[in-house]
């Protein structure tokens, strides 16, 4: 008979003692709060991808996972509740910036906000229309997060 394997986001490979995780398909994933608001910006420029998205929202599931089939391994910071105010004010500065250097339009911030390069790419919709159109994997190539 078969052994039942549970369900989670990690692959488990069946072994002879039992069940091994493979753990190189798992990202970096933060929590943020209050004092790490202020390191917003800090870790927009230290990783080639970062995704903010609320704590357990579907949709930063979605940014992820397409990301991680293509071969990025992206930095994920989950916003709690509480700390959704100070994180978007921090990422308004950021993206104010990135306006007065020729940027991408940052009027308001919906989560999830995905960074490219240091820089504002969009959210899900702008993720999911340059991976249709074939314009997202040279954009990763070019910010240096993917090698192919």
């Amino acid at each position: 008979m078969h052994q039942a394997i549970p369900y989670s986001y990690k692959t488990y490979f069946p072994t002879t003692i039992g069940l091994s995780r493979d753990t190189s398909t798992t990202t970096t994933t933060t929590t943020t709060s209050v004092a790490d608001a202020t390191n917003v910006g800090k870790l927009v420029s230290e990783n080639a991808v970062m995704v903010f998205g609320r704590r357990g929202c579907c949709m930063c599931h979605v940014v992820k996972r397409l990301l991680q089939g293509l071969g990025v391994n992206p930095t994920v910071s989950e916003v709690d509740d509480q700390d959704e105010a100070a994180v978007i004010n921090q990422l308004l500065k950021i993206i104010s910036v990135d306006q007065e250097s020729g940027g991408q339009d940052g009027s308001s911030v919906q989560f999830p906000v995905v960074f490219v390069g240091g820089k504002l790419f969009g959210g899900l919709e702008r993720v999911m229309a340059t991976h249709i159109s074939g314009e997202l994997v040279p954009i990763l190539k070019e910010a240096g997060a993917l090698w192919l």
